[in-house]
């Protein structure tokens, strides 16, 4: 009987002391049976390796290109963007100055005028016109 006095004594004391202990491998645990493993490792390193050949030869065959755009060309598109732009200005002024002289005498809104008559305007689709340069 005292024998197992003794084991329940020794178990009491021993048990508080290794909880930590047990916590601490249990986290290890955990984070080892989470982590890759070495042949999982290495078949992401060659991906990623082929990855970054990959994006390398890409940015030498960018850097390399000859057809950059040139100044002369940029500026031709720029100045067509802005005519382009100007040429959608006047005539979305054109359009609302004659919606609004039609709206002066019907007789109901214009939200109402502008679904029976079936027009979608830039606002419907959230659209706006580029910023004057």
């Amino acid at each position: 009987m005292t024998t197992h006095l003794w084991f329940q004594l020794s178990s009491d004391a021993i048990l508080p002391s290794a909880l930590p202990v047990i916590g601490a491998s249990l986290l290890e645990l955990k984070d080892l049976n989470s982590s890759m493993t070495t042949p999982e490792m290495a078949r992401e390193m060659e991906e990623l390796r082929k990855d970054c050949a990959s994006y390398t030869e890409k940015l030498e065959r960018i850097k390399s290109a000859t057809n950059h755009v040139t100044p002369e060309e940029k500026e031709r598109v720029c100045s067509q963007q802005k005519l382009y732009c100007k040429e959608w200005r006047r005539r979305k002024r054109m359009a609302t100055e004659l919606l609004e002289a039609i709206l002066e005498g019907y007789p109901k809104s214009k939200k109402q005028f502008f679904e029976e008559v079936g027009i979608e305007t830039d606002e419907d689709h959230n659209v706006t016109l580029p910023a004057a340069l």
